[in-house]
């Protein structure tokens, strides 16, 4: 096997996350969650106040990394989002035979499953909205990537974006499920005019309320490129030009997330930040 083609090994993988309740609110709504995938989950880092950390066995097989942005009142906020990651790996977890025996020919049937376990964190998150009148209206937004060297397969419903740095140029994976850009797709308003209006904050699909509409998209990853999961509180005040100089500026992915979070604080901050930066590199040192 080649240098460029084999699997990154474990002390080759640097990914990061971080995220802050911004300037203006008083509560942070946003989770992420950060994972390998072995006979069973194992979490690395997360935001969670109770992860579960998942015994494994074996090697690792792929890596997971997930990003909810929580709408609703303050507490139905935060539940909505913690309920989310929590129901995605729990489902992932108890369906880890389809990840670790994962083939080219089976393709089809693991994009099902993704996007079956989004389907049941929505009907999760419903469900507990339904049975308590405090948690009414709450919603979320779910970005999920999954890591299978060299494919990043990368599931959204609502906002919180996916982009892809390679060779110096930075791709948004995912399009915001949200009324003004389903407004611009339809050619009703122009960029400027989406970006200024109100509908750009309200999501047409959400985990938890009304519809969820799971898109799935694949990328190829290479050596040294680096992927990026955040929430809408880092893109409202950064532009892609900032978020592509702040990753080409970076020497590790730490570096990269308190960068990025840094320059939407110095932005307004107006929002929670949730940013979760990775990459594999062939030079990278051991890490603890």
């Amino acid at each position: 096997m080649s240098e460029e083609t084999r699997r990154p090994r474990d002390n080759e993988i640097d990914v990061k996350g971080l995220t802050h309740p911004g300037l203006v609110r008083s509560t942070n709504q946003d989770h992420f969650l950060i994972a390998s995938l072995h006979k069973r989950l194992k979490v690395h880092s997360t935001s969670l106040p109770r992860p579960e950390h998942l015994r494994f066995r074996g090697e690792r097989l792929a890596f997971m990394t997930l990003v909810a942005d929580g709408v609703g009142g303050h507490q139905a906020g935060e539940e909505a989002s913690r309920l989310a990651l929590e129901s995605v790996a729990r489902y992932i977890t108890r369906s880890t035979e389809c990840y670790y025996t994962h083939d080219p020919d089976q393709e089809q049937h693991f994009l099902e499953l993704l996007h079956e376990s989004v389907i049941k964190c929505h009907e999760k998150v419903a469900g507990e909205a339904e049975a308590n009148p405090e948690l009414h209206g709450m919603a979320t937004t779910l970005t999920l990537v999954i890591g299978s060297w060299p494919w990043a397969y990368v599931v959204q419903v609502g906002d919180s974006r996916c982009y892809l740095l390679h060779d110096g140029e930075l791709t948004q994976v995912t399009r915001d499920q949200t009324v003004a850009q389903d407004l611009l797709d339809e050619g009703i308003l122009t960029d400027e005019e989406a970006e200024r209006t109100a509908w750009a904050n309200v999501l047409s699909s959400a985990i938890g309320d009304g519809k969820a509409s799971p898109v799935t998209t694949r990328a190829v990853m290479h050596w040294g490129d680096r992927l990026l999961i955040c929430s809408d509180g880092l893109t409202r005040h950064v532009s892609d030009e900032r978020i592509k100089e702040l990753l080409l500026a970076a020497e590790n992915s730490t570096v990269a997330c308190e960068s990025l979070v840094q320059e939407a604080l110095d932005g307004g901050g107006e929002d929670n930040v949730t940013v979760v930066v990775g990459r594999a590199d062939s030079r990278s040192e051991p890490r603890n």
